[in-house]
């Protein structure tokens, strides 16, 4: 027995002694950026890229675990110039195609630009890869995503990245969980993010202005908390919860200024909107879906851009319909059932505070504070609009005109 452990150890160091291990690349020694990544082994390294501009025709292709890519900041610049919808990145285990159960485990990418074009696709497309971090990237310009995952499952993390003027999503996530996006910026991409079919999605902190379409897309996704984060200006709505959402929170985030809407519950149950400010959101501040149950809307702010002494800081005409005056509250659609509308603020609304299309049931509407609501109602103004036959408490909220 002594015998066979000695020789299993003897093996072991031999094996140990000739295996290769993680190294250092140098980009700037390697004839082009893939000759440098194909020269990282099987068991990772350190990819380092000087500043500098680097146009690409084709992909650049990432298949060792273990392996950090890193540049000299922005001056750092991937150029793609590929027309024919290619990534800049693919980061990919190589035998994917033949081997399902094949993963790459904490590939990182930091501190460098990649950017695009109209036709060319993602900036870096990611798949099969556990533990993915980017860290300090800026990605713009292109034709598809930003950042596109797919299956990243175990632990994906964006964080301090900027992510720009991208045809569609800065970031697209299908198939990850226990996600983290943090501090990082958006700006006029199709939309910021969308997470589908995931779980445990942490955005906090994060910067999201002037989207062409939504700001953050959520379906099929659980267990997730979306606070502290800016969402701004969206032509459509700031952030959407569809096909069977449940469990989330959406905390003390400030939604402004949005041609559509604020939040849209699609298809979200069990979910909590609380601290949140709503401000200058044109249709609807929060809408809640005929397929959406037992949510919990508390402690929010919903107002128009009033600034005080009877004054609103935006006037109720405007060459734009971005810079007029404006504030929606609550629309319920009819059918849903289960809803607790307690303890916010309504003010200087175009709309009632609360209303519903349709009949609705087991909700309570309390202790809601409103001031100047219902402002374009015809006839008498009421804050609350609501309409059921059964199963409705409308009691204890304080309901005052506008000075």
């Amino acid at each position: 027995m002594k015998t066979l452990i000695f020789s299993l150890c003897l093996y072991a160091a031999a094996s140990a002694q000739t295996a290769t291990p993680p190294v250092a690349v140098d980009a700037a020694k390697y004839p082009s950026l893939q000759a440098a990544l194909d020269a990282v082994p099987a068991s990772g390294g350190l990819v380092t890229i000087p500043p500098g501009n680097y146009e690409i025709a084709q992909p650049l292709l990432v298949k060792t675990a273990e392996t950090r890519i890193v540049g000299g900041g922005a001056a750092t610049h991937i150029i793609n110039k590929n027309t024919e919808g290619a990534p800049a990145f693919i980061l990919r285990p190589p035998t994917l195609d033949t081997d399902k159960k094949a993963r790459l485990w904490r590939v990182q990418m930091a501190d460098l630009r990649v950017s695009g074009n109209e036709k060319s696709g993602d900036g870096i497309f990611a798949e099969y890869i556990e533990e993915i971090y980017f860290e300090g990237v800026s990605i713009d310009h292109h034709g598809g995503n930003g950042i596109h995952m797919v299956n990243c499952a175990e632990d994906p993390r964006v964080a301090d990245c900027i992510i720009t003027y991208n045809k569609k999503s800065g970031v697209e996530i299908f198939g990850g969980h226990d996600i983290v996006v943090n501090g990082n910026h958006f700006e006029e991409n199709q939309d910021a993010l969308r997470c589908i079919d995931s779980f445990n999605l942490c955005m906090n902190g994060n910067n999201v202005d002037d989207h062409l379409g939504n700001g953050v897309i959520i379906e099929n996704t659980y267990g997730s908390v979306l606070s502290g984060n800016m969402i701004e200006e969206c032509n459509g709505t700031a952030v959407i919860l569809d096909r069977d959402c449940y469990g989330i929170t959406l905390s003390a985030n400030v939604i402004a200024h949005h041609l559509k809407g604020g939040i849209d519950l699609r298809d979200a149950c069990g979910c909590t909107l609380s601290a949140n400010t709503f401000v200058l959101a044109h249709e609807f501040s929060v809408r809640v879906g005929r397929d959406s149950e037992r949510n919990t809307i508390s402690g929010n702010t919903f107002c128009n851009s009033y600034i005080g002494a009877g004054t609103d800081k935006r006037p109720a005409e405007a060459k734009t319909p971005m810079g007029v005056d404006m504030g929606t509250g609550v629309m319920v659609e009819g059918g849903v059932y289960g809803l607790s509308l307690t303890s916010n603020t309504f003010s200087g609304l175009k709309t009632p505070a609360v209303w519903s299309v349709g009949e609705v049931k087991g909700m309570l509407v309390s202790s809601n504070l409103c001031i100047g609501c219902g402002r374009s109602t015809k006839g008498k103004r009421t804050a609350f609009a609501v309409e059921s036959k059964e199963g409705v408490l409308i009691k204890d909220n304080l309901e005052e005109d506008a000075p």
